[in-house]
């Protein structure tokens, strides 16, 4: 942004006119005034400049003239609602280095800057802002002679989406040792251990994965015990960590834990919760359920899918562990403008198995499983009626698996414990903690589990 040059007087006087006057000023008429004071004031006015141009990028069309601003809010104008963002940058980039909120007001610009980025398909752009972002949270860190931890987790993200995924864990890791101190926090460090476990996992890091898997269940089991947190988050974890055992080959271990998760889910289904909780246990839910049905997105030759690792498909994917909420815009449009295609091919396949002697094939419960996780993540993200709304792929997964399994024992056995134990989760995120626990014990007997 130039901010040199001279202005004419007229125009600082009619600017200051326009910010003195009673009255409600439209969001363009301010963002006028400051540009013309910005020249002539920077110290004050290119703070207020940059969050007058956010303010700006958020108006919604109200008609020709209504808002100050010709024709339609920026918000229905992708490029011209970038353009503003990419002016506030450039606003807070020419603020004084000296400054004492000019590092947090530029890490704003570029947060709000690289969203917009993304969304129109501009990764590159968007990842080099994410760098700069991690810049600036770098710089203050060494200033205050403490761990880095501003920008991190949008970088770390925008790596796993890239497939970038070991050099993410790796930064993961370092915020997660530099967290542990302060303790579980509001739920903090929770979804912190999720993203680190997903890009763990994703990169084939095993032991690792499952070491840190173990470190989440331990502290939501404290948490549950003295009674600040949901036991509900407590059974999801511990659900979680079973699977991601038995992902990775470790049967004997998966086995021990699936036994703790059926006694955890045994209290909720006999007492139910011990007092009432916010309604973060759906996004938690959700979270752990993309993470235990991404191997679903790769099909199986021969066997189950190999864990860890991306399909070949070359297009970025959702960061395993991440909220979907901080998934990148691009991303997470095309995760969920996908449901259409697959409802479509798994009514495809449904046609032909209808005409064949032996039933569902294990790519048409294959794909359904990735219809329903997607669906899934799709309803809790955006309303409270997740389980309305979701519920009937659940139940038509299980019959699909059921179907498999009776034409093909061994193949269909193993496919049906994991959509039971998807249901088993989804009915637990919903409160229905009898027929969740019913789930699970069926599931766990597929597996070979006694008892």
């Amino acid at each position: 942004m130039d901010i040199t040059g001279t202005v004419d007087q007229d125009d600082i006087t009619r600017a200051r006119t326009i910010l003195l006057a009673s009255g409600r000023r439209t969001p363009y008429e301010e963002v006028d005034a400051y540009r013309v004071l910005a020249r002539v004031g920077p110290a004050a006015y290119l703070p207020r400049l940059v969050r007058a141009l956010h303010d700006l990028s958020y108006e919604r069309g109200h008609g020709s003239g209504r808002c100050g601003c010709p024709g339609s809010g920026y918000r229905e104008r992708p490029a011209a609602r970038l353009a503003l963002l990419e002016e506030a940058v450039a606003a807070a980039r020419a603020v004084d280095p000296a400054e004492p909120g000019r590092a947090q007001l530029l890490h704003q610009a570029l947060d709000f800057c690289q969203r917009d980025l993304y969304a129109m398909g501009r990764r590159a752009e968007g990842l080099a802002l994410r760098a700069e972002m991690l810049a600036i949270g770098r710089a203050q860190a060494a200033a205050d002679g403490g761990p880095v931890s501003q920008g991190v987790r949008e970088w770390a993200a925008g790596l796993s989406e890239e497939g970038r995924c070991a050099e993410a864990a790796e930064l993961l890791g370092e915020l997660v040792a530099a967290s542990l101190p302060d303790g579980p926090g509001e739920g903090t460090l929770a979804w912190l251990l999720l993203e680190w476990i997903g890009a763990l996992h994703d990169a084939g890091r095993a032991d690792e994965a499952l070491a840190a898997f173990e470190g989440l269940v331990t502290m939501e089991a404290a948490e549950a015990a003295a009674d600040r947190g949901p036991v509900v988050c407590h059974a999801h974890a511990v659900i979680g960590y079973a699977r991601m055992l038995d992902t990775w080959g470790r049967d004997e271990r998966a086995a021990t834990v699936r036994k703790e998760a059926r006694a955890v889910l045994t209290e909720l289904a006999t007492t139910g919760e011990r007092r009432s909780w916010s309604g973060y246990q759906a996004s938690f839910w959700v979270v752990l359920l993309s993470l235990s049905g991404a191997d679903s997105e790769r099909p199986a030759s021969g066997g189950r899918p190999a864990p860890g690792g991306r399909p070949a498909s070359g297009e970025p994917r959702p960061p395993l562990g991440v909220q979907p909420r901080n998934w990148s815009p691009d991303v997470r449009q095309r995760y969920f403008d996908s449901r259409t295609a697959l409802r479509e091919e798994v009514d495809a396949l449904a046609a032909r198995a209808a005409e064949a002697p032996d039933g569902p094939c294990a790519e048409q419960v294959r794909l359904h499983r990735v219809l329903t996780v997607r669906s899934a993540v799709h309803a809790e993200s955006l309303t409270h009626l997740f389980a309305e709304r979701t519920r009937h792929l659940f139940d038509e997964g299980v019959d699909l698996a059921r179907g498999l399994a009776r034409h093909r024992s061994a193949e269909g056995a193993r496919a049906l414990a994991d959509v039971l134990m998807d249901r088993s989760a989804f009915r637990l995120a919903a409160g229905e903690f009898g027929p969740a626990l019913d789930d699970f014990r069926e599931a766990s007997g597929l597996l070979g589990d006694a008892g």
